[in-house]
């Protein structure tokens, strides 16, 4: 049986981003994963209960780690906290990936939610630090591996491995 990925709604070309856009990706790795139906499509923040469009928002004194336990929140650039909406979205993608049996997943890079390798400084100056967002961090606490865009091949990599 073939490996199931979670993956960002916006990277298929759903317009679900804050601006209400999208991330779409031309990948020949993703059109072949979509077409074996390896691919679980979720947008966290939409599914924690957040509009298309919101309002920019950034993760503030941590990471997605340090949301998820307490220490930092998610706040617009209004000064709106978020954090209870990131949080429900997370745990909402956990529970389609467990659903559907997803050890892996392929996410929206730098957003607070799905950053993997890092996210805003929290400032709205556009600085990236090291850290994970919400969703991203709730994942590999559930030992679920999160890749972005730029790491499609290597997760392909990563299947051919495990499924040879």
């Amino acid at each position: 049986m073939k490996a199931k990925i979670l993956i960002s709604a916006c990277l298929l070309g759903d317009r679900v981003r804050y601006d209400g856009d999208d991330n779409g990706v031309d990948s020949v790795i993703l059109r072949q994963w979509q077409m074996e139906g390896r691919l679980v499509s979720v947008c966290p923040e939409v599914a924690g209960g957040l509009s298309i469009p919101r309002a920019p928002a950034e993760v503030q004194h941590g990471d997605g780690h340090q949301v998820i336990h307490g220490y930092a929140q998610i706040i617009t650039v209004a000064g709106d906290d978020v954090t209870k909406a990131f949080l429900r979205g997370a745990q909402l993608a956990l529970s389609r990936a467990n659903e559907h049996g997803c050890r892996f997943a392929v996410l929206a890079a730098r957003s607070p939610s799905c950053g993997n390798d890092g996210i805003y400084d929290g400032t709205f100056s556009h600085k990236l630090v090291a850290g994970m967002g919400v969703t991203a961090a709730l994942l590999t606490e559930h030992h679920i591996e999160v890749f972005n865009q730029s790491q499609i091949a290597q997760l392909a990599d990563r299947l051919a491995e495990l499924e040879a």
